[in-house]
This record gives structure tokens, C-alpha cells and sequence, in this order.
């Protein structure tokens, strides 16, 4: 069975070089996002749109969710297969994933592990309940060109 690539593209920023490692890989790609977002902009024009018209196993296809709260994370799951990669920036998606035999990936290019996890889901709990306590939490380093290079290459190698 071939893998698929799935990104949870609610404010990805990679989404386009994870389409790129797809295309070299091999791998047929599913971008999942709200309905309110124009999905098909990160999809060439001579990008395969299906598995009957697919090039050395790419192709690329969206998945238009409703607007709502992770909507597209359960719609990533219903179609998840063992084997099969995700890129989210959603650690309770991502603990999901591996619980389904799957892969995910941040768009830093952490690659999630089912070792650390469940420390990680921990933590975001702990700083959820300092901000609703009206506290506030250290947010994420800006985005840099070495997040992304990171992300292209532990990418790359989930995809063999």
C-alpha cells in the first residue's frame, strides 16, 4: 500500500515545499483546511488532481472541511492510514497520528514521537491553564529559513 502525505493546512507555512518533497517522493498528497481558505493555490496547474492520472505515485487533491474547530484534524484521521505522514503544527493531532501507526511532522520539522508526546500534550495543557488563569506564556520563535530547511529534509526522509 502506497503512503499519502496529508497536511493540515490551517496557517501552514510549509505547504508548498511539503507539495515539493511529495512530487520528488512519489507520494499522493491530501491538503486538508476550512472552506474558507483557497486551497488550490499551493497546487500547480500540471499537478496530477487524481490516482488515475498520477506520476510516479503523486498527485494532489484538497479536502474542504467546515469552518470550526478541528474539523480538519478529524477529517485527516477518518482517512489516516498506517504509514501514511502528516505535517500540523497541532501536538493533539499529531498524538493522534502516531496512535494510528502514521507519522507526523511540525512545520519546523520536529518529527513527533510517541515517547515524548504525552509530555508534550502536558505541557500545552499546563500553558492553557496559566493563560486561562490570565497569565501569559512564551509563544513560538519567529519562523526562520533554517525551520524551513529543517522541515525539507526530516520530510524528505519520512517520505522514503
Amino acid at each position: 500500500m502506497s503512503k499519502t502525505l496529508f497536511i493540515d493546512a490551517d496557517a501552514c507555512p510549509v505547504t508548498r515545499e511539503s507539495i515539493d518533497c511529495a512530487r520528488r517522493a512519489g507520494v499522493a498528497v491530501v491538503i486538508a483546511g476550512n472552506s474558507t481558505q483557497n486551497l488550490e493555490r499551493h497546487i500547480r496547474r500540471d499537478d496530477p488532481r487524481d490516482a488515475e492520472h498520477a506520476r510516479r505515485g503523486f498527485w494532489v487533491t484538497t479536502l474542504d472541511v467546515s469552518v470550526g474547530a478541528d474539523s480538519a484534524d478529524f477529517a485527516i484521521i477518518e482517512r489516516l492510514q498506517t504509514g501514511d505522514v502528516v505535517v500540523t503544527q497541532d501536538i493533539g493531532l499529531a498524538s493522534m497520528v502516531l496512535g494510528r501507526g502514521a507519522a507526523a511532522i511540525g512545520v519546523r520539522g520536529r518529527v513527533y514521537d510517541k515517547a515524548t508526546i504525552d509530555m508534550q500534550l502536558f505541557i500545552r495543557h499546563e500553558e492553557k491553564k496559566v493563560r486561562r488563569a490570565g497569565g501569559r506564556t512564551r509563544g513560538p520563535a519567529a519562523f526562520a529559513s533554517e525551520d524551513r530547511a529543517r522541515f525539507k529534509r526530516n520530510l524528505t526522509e519520512l517520505l522514503r
